[in-house]
């Protein structure tokens, strides 16, 4: 009995109470669903919403460039948001598994992962030098105040004051806020302390991306500590993660309000301020300004990450994944506005005592975050004391994220896999992709990671998000059938999605993405992988929902889903109706016939086309499958290059 009631503990129940037992027995479901809302709120509102956004609203037209971002945010990032979290929730699998919808496009859920994977490797390294300023800022002088370092060069000037006329202590420091902005003004060319102490010390970074140099060995131990702490918190998958949320996604939110609140009353914040909200309307008319809008909505929802869906599959099958996508999102966006005031205050105080436009202080990624801001906190009376709670509140924002970029990969493979000894041993699953990760971000510890890490986060997370939720979005709609999945969805929620969400689902979500994409790519599919004797088989084949598709639990298998015997398979799959069975029936005769009529046969072999030949014994199956067809292979007159089974596959 005390066993069971330590156990109930352990599972967040309250003393006395009954333990809840997870609804899916074999994955395990959140806690209460304030758990799911706090995960997802902490995996969305991330990094992005501090030094991506009001960088990204300044350059592009201040407040001009809200309309495009929210225009963006109600007709694609809700829908979007919205579409993967009903889509996880009612297979109640992750990025790889819920493409039993449509095996051939199973490769959008491979890239998910690989998403994941990229933006995980170095999302952690941004973390680790978050955890390094921290360490960093337990002082009572931070070490990017002044240029009287060793590795200050005679370019630096600082904010103030020099380092020979002060002797370090705190008192001294703060009584010399203006000091040397003359000299610094006057000077053609201008080093901050604090981005010489980025660039000199933290990174001590290589003059080229090929010169790797050696580890830093400072920033290799604060990225295991971020993996470790990652780890930790996933342990026990989403039993534990879902405890930690309840500070890691609520507390940013005191840090930024006490933030904004000593932001807003420093001399020059209204201007910063004004920079960041003053529309520039021209810039509307711009394609690239809505590209950004769409670009941001898409990294700061995390859409086409595979989080997500994999975060949604863990919710009990009639859980109201609507109105969460509605708070998640709102919320999301929310918080990169209200960021914008807390950055662009402390920027606007920072340009006025420095007597130069907002523009010439304002800046966007690790330039914001390890060089601009921390330099405006040197400027503020104890000014270790807001470095710490500036840090912290980014190494909580940047865990947040972090933790279900691990439980995506985690997830999708232990569903792939699916035997019961990885179920019971996911935490060896966790842990040995924690590892690989921590191995693969070694590399951007070294002198030239800071370039790599540059690198990945400007193709890793950019338009490939827009392309994947695209692709999802047209297999879903067209390829699965949209009237398909509007009952799945009205089975699971107990009603019909709107009827905005049905349209934009179908055509102004793909419209606009497509519109924004100068270019489209066309992924190998696995059609010639499919059942089936000719290519017109293969394709149907390749497209059709898996038998196993639809809800996880056999209880929730009803309507459509109900269980149904055939003569090749005794799985539950969709009811399909009498009159389409008819017509697949037609169609299968006609095709036979067909192929009777069919006397055309390959040069070199006496089997007909569409009847795959004996694979020669010198190739095993499938071991052509890029080889070109021979030169004398006979073609259609369509352009079409028919192919006899694996052998002839371009």
């Amino acid at each position: 009995m005390e066993e069971k009631q330590f156990a109930g503990i352990l599972n967040g129940a309250v003393p006395g109470e009954p333990v809840k037992k997870d609804e899916n027995s074999r994955r395990g479901n959140w806690g209460n669903q304030i758990e799911f809302v706090l995960t997802s709120v902490g995996y969305a509102v991330g990094l992005g919403n501090v030094w991506r956004f009001p960088y990204l609203c300044y350059r592009n037209g201040g407040g001009a460039f809200m309309l495009p971002y929210f225009i963006m945010l109600v007709f694609c990032g809700i829908p979007l948001f919205f579409l993967e979290l009903s889509f996880g929730q009612f297979a109640s699998l992750g990025c790889l598994g819920v493409w039993k919808i449509s095996p051939m496009f199973k490769g959008v859920g491979y890239g998910m992962m690989v998403v994941s994977t990229y933006i995980g490797i170095y999302y952690n390294v941004v973390i680790c030098i978050a955890f390094y300023y921290f360490f960093q800022s337990m002082t009572n002088l931070l070490p990017w105040t002044y240029c009287n370092n060793p590795w200050n060069t005679p370019d630096c000037s600082g904010v103030v004051g020099t380092g020979h006329q002060l002797n370090g202590s705190l008192a001294n420091a703060t009584t010399s806020l203006v000091a040397g902005v003359t000299e610094v003004v006057n000077r053609t060319k201008r080093t901050s302390p604090s981005e010489e102490y980025w660039k000199h010390y933290v990174l001590n970074i290589s003059d080229d991306i090929g010169n790797f140099g050696e580890v830093r060995l400072p920033i290799l131990g604060c990225l295991a500590i971020s993996w470790f702490v990652v780890f930790l918190c996933l342990i026990r998958g989403v039993k534990s993660s879902g405890k930690v949320v309840y500070f890691t996604a609520t507390f940013p939110y005191v840090v930024l309000t006490i933030l904004f609140i000593r932001g807003i009353t420093l001399d020059g914040a209204i201007n910063g301020i004004k920079y960041y909200l003053t529309p520039q309307w021209q810039k509307v008319l711009d394609a690239k300004v809505w590209g950004d809008a769409a670009s941001q909505i898409f990294y700061s929802l995390g859409c086409a990450w595979g989080g997500l869906i994999t975060m949604a599959s863990y919710n009990k099958f009639h859980n109201n994944c609507f109105r969460d996508s509605i708070i998640i999102s709102i919320t999301n966006c929310a918080t990169s506005v209200y960021a914008g005031f807390v950055i662009f205050s402390i920027l606007g105080f920072m340009a006025h005592h420095l007597n130069v436009p907002v523009s010439e202080v304002a800046d966007h990624g690790p330039g914001l975050a390890f060089v601009a801001y921390p330099e405006a906190l040197t400027l503020l009376p104890i000014s270790p004391l807001w470095s710490l709670l500036f840090f912290f509140m980014l190494i909580l924002l940047g865990l947040g994220t972090q933790f279900c970029l691990l439980e995506t990969l985690v997830t999708a493979i232990v569903d792939e896999i699916g035997t019961d000894w990885i179920i019971r041993n996911k935490t060896i699953v966790t842990l040995s992709v924690a590892i690989a990760g921590f191995l693969l971000g070694v590399p951007l510890t070294t002198r030239a990671g800071i370039y790599w890490l540059l690198l990945m986060d400007n193709y890793a997370a950019s338009f490939s998000l827009v392309i994947i939720s695209c692709i999802m979005c047209i297999c879903i709609m067209y390829i699965y059938g949209h009237r398909n999945y509007f009952k799945d969805v009205e089975m699971m929620l107990g009603f019909p999605p709107p009827l905005f969400f049905k349209v934009c689902w179908r055509f102004i979500s793909p419209v606009i993405i497509s519109v924004i994409l100068t270019k489209l790519s066309l992924t190998v599919t696995l059609v010639f992988l499919s059942p089936g004797a000719t290519f017109r088989e293969r394709l149907k084949n390749a497209c059709r929902s898996h038998p196993k598709w639809g809800p996880a639990l056999q209880e929730h298998r009803t309507g459509r889903y109900a269980p149904m015997a055939s003569e090749d398979t005794v799985e539950a799959r969709p009811l399909k109706e009498k009159e389409e069975l008819k017509e697949e029936q037609k169609e299968e005769e006609k095709e036979k016939e067909r192929k009777d009529e069919i006397s055309l046969t390959i040069q070199g072999s006496n089997a007909p086309l569409g009847i795959a030949p004996p694979s020669p014994p010198s190739l095993p199956p499938f071991s052509s499958l890029l080889l070109h067809p021979h030169p004398t292979f006979p073609q259609s007159s369509v352009g079409e290059i028919p192919f006899a089974g694996d052998l002839y596959i371009l």
